[in-house]
């Protein structure tokens, strides 16, 4: 209200004002005098016509006398002076038309400050659901955030539930790996009858919970030897250990970084008694090892035990040890 307050002491004055001017340019050039009742209706009227403007209404008819006839008196009633002086016809009836009130001051004023205050409502609808919306707003939020912190702590218990997973994993793998397989002191041998390349059979034997395997001495090379024998007889498959010398040419580990200090390389069988020896390698069975740097991972093989050196990405049967 206060700001329709404003804007009607800030309009009105000034429509006033100018409609006082016109009016008085206008009397002027005309040259006539009128009654100060007459100048007061006339610029109630003029101010009407400018504020109607102003604010876009439609003009409204008031009870206006054209011109040429003052008084407010119009053709019909000259028509009935001049009858009236023959004094012959009859008086003839003529229509009564009920003249608008004309708008006043006052009036304009009430409907520029209903204008005003219908804005003021206007506006305050806006805020309360302005207000409503930020309520609802922080509402989502807060139940966004409430989400968040669910799928976190979802998050969480996937992440435990799959290492639990895993944790069973090697868990039975190691225990599959010492009933299924050959146990010796710590360790426990078992063969995988799957084809894999040599970081891949290492990758399964680490799911299970153990590793490629690794004879450390002759006596668990002895084990591995004749565990391998039962299991590919009559056949000779090569199988993948946990030893390679992909770090430097010639420098061979096991898995876990160890250098490794008992070998049990494949040699070429020695000549008949009598026999002339050789100096060019077997075809069959080259001593081993003798592919240099494109042969870098070692596979024993499983009739004799003895050791090759293989391509790292060979396909082949692995086994794998357990701690016990």
């Amino acid at each position: 209200m206060q700001a329709a307050w404003l804007l009607g002491a800030l309009v009105v004055p000034q429509l006033l004002g100018f409609s006082h001017g016109v009016w008085g340019a206008q009397r002027e050039r005309e040259g006539g005098c009128a009654s100060p009742q007459e100048e007061e209706r006339e610029r109630e009227a003029l101010m009407l016509k400018h504020l109607q403007e102003a604010l876009g209404l439609p003009a409204r008819r008031g009870d206006e006398n054209p011109e040429g006839n003052p008084g407010g008196k119009g053709a019909w009633a000259t028509e009935k002076d001049g009858q009236g002086e023959e004094g012959e016809e009859e008086p003839t009836t003529t229509p009564y038309f009920s003249p608008s009130p004309s708008p006043t001051s006052e009036d304009t004023f009430t409907y520029i400050l209903g204008r005003l205050a219908g804005l003021d409502a206007g506006l305050h609808q806006v805020h309360v659901r302005l207000h409503a919306l930020d309520t609802r707003v922080a509402e989502l939020s807060r139940g966004l955030r409430q989400l968040r912190e669910v799928a976190g702590d979802t998050r969480d218990a996937l992440q435990a539930l799959k290492e639990a997973q895993s944790r069973s994993e090697r868990e039975r793998g190691r225990l599959e790996g010492c009933l299924k397989g050959v146990r010796l002191g710590h360790k426990c041998f078992l063969l995988s009858r799957d084809f894999e390349a040599q970081a891949a059979a290492q990758a399964r034997c680490v799911a299970r919970g153990g590793s490629l395997a690794q004879p450390a001495d002759r006596q668990q090379m002895e084990v591995l030897t004749r565990h391998l024998r039962t299991a590919l007889a009559p056949y000779n498959w090569p199988v993948w250990l946990g030893v390679h010398d992909r770090r430097a040419e010639g420098l061979y580990l096991f898995e876990n970084g160890q250098r490794v200090s008992f070998f049990a390389w494949h040699r070429a069988p020695s000549p008949e008694p009598g026999a002339r020896p050789s100096a060019a390698p077997h075809p069959l069975s080259p001593n081993q090892p003798n592919g240099g740097a494109l042969e870098n991972c070692v596979a024993q093989a499983s009739d004799d035990g003895s050791w090759w050196d293989h391509d790292c990405e060979r396909r082949l049967y692995y086994v794998c040890e357990f701690p016990f």
